[in-house]
């Protein structure tokens, strides 16, 4: 049985580089039988139960999510190809393990994304862009503690405005870096919506093969690309997602803020492809 209808590549697979793209597998085996790669579904999610035959040569990753395995020889096809494998959260709100491809081409993107990093003027330049995305303008200062300061003050009247619409009691932004839970409601959702989202920056990063270390606008962690790419989307999915759990749990819900927020949050990552729209906006931004 080959993937098809609305189960398959039309749906599953994602283009975002030429006729590659990606394809979510859970609840079930990734194996190899007679030379080709198989997914014995367990059912739940989008796919029911059944064996289906991957075209794993027509995608550039897999995102194998929970409840799903790999066999050691899964894994070998996978190398030989250059297909990458993902072991992500539900809906890409988290993100375990990375075994990405390797072969021709797959450096340029990261090569380009050093070349402007190390360019003082590249660096700025790419760091007003990202910041013209989210605010709609093109910043006039050029030193990035300004552009900061300019988007911290934008960014408060963003978060009274959010919670204005949904009917959030919105004291402003905190954030205890070594006591996170004793923030109010809201601040604790936001606080895991940005995790989650950062999630699905890192997959978006991982995929594209983009160096998370090289931020254009964070500049210490690790995964600075990563948190700028969150950036960009923190005003349509981070806050919302947020503010969407906090007035749940405000109508009497019994789950915990970090496990609605997850549930709401991988559920709007699949409806409006935002993974998928991650690796389009680094295509744009470092191409």
């Amino acid at each position: 049985m080959t993937l098809k209808g609305r189960l398959g590549l039309e749906t599953a697979r994602v283009p975002h580089a030429d006729r590659h793209g990606l394809l979510w597998l859970s609840r079930g085996r990734l194996v190899v039988e007679d030379g080709t790669l198989h997914f014995a579904s367990a059912g739940g999610g989008d796919l029911p139960p059944g064996d289906y035959t991957i075209p794993f040569q027509m995608v550039s990753c897999i995102l194998l999510g929970p409840g799903g395995t790999v066999s050691h020889d899964a894994l070998r096809l996978l190398a030989r190809h250059g297909t990458g494998l993902l072991i992500v959260g539900e809906g890409g709100v988290r993100l375990y393990a990375a075994f990405l491809p390797e072969g021709p081409g797959h450096s340029a993107l990261a090569r380009k994304q050093a070349a402007l990093w190390a360019d003082p003027e590249k660096r700025i330049e790419i760091a007003r862009r990202m910041y013209a995305w989210r605010l709609g303008e093109v910043l006039p200062a050029t030193n990035i503690e300004v552009l900061r300061g300019i988007e911290g003050a934008r960014m408060k009247e963003i978060y009274r405005r959010l919670a204005d619409r949904y009917g959030i009691k919105w004291y402003g932004r905190r954030y205890d870096r070594q006591n996170p839970e004793s923030d109010d409601l809201p601040n604790q959702a936001i606080n895991h919506a940005a995790t989650a989202v950062e999630a699905a920056a890192l997959i978006a990063t991982a995929a594209t093969g983009a160096i998370p270390q090289l931020g254009f606008i964070h500049e210490d962690a690790s995964i600075s690309f990563p948190l700028d790419i969150a950036d960009l989307f923190r005003h349509t999915h981070t806050i919302p997602i947020a503010f969407t759990a906090v007035k749940v749990l405000e109508e009497g819900s019994s789950e915990t803020v970090d496990r609605l927020v997850r549930r709401i949050a991988g559920r709007k990552f699949r409806e409006t492809k935002l993974i998928p729209s991650m690796i389009d906006r680094i295509k744009e931004l470092l191409e």
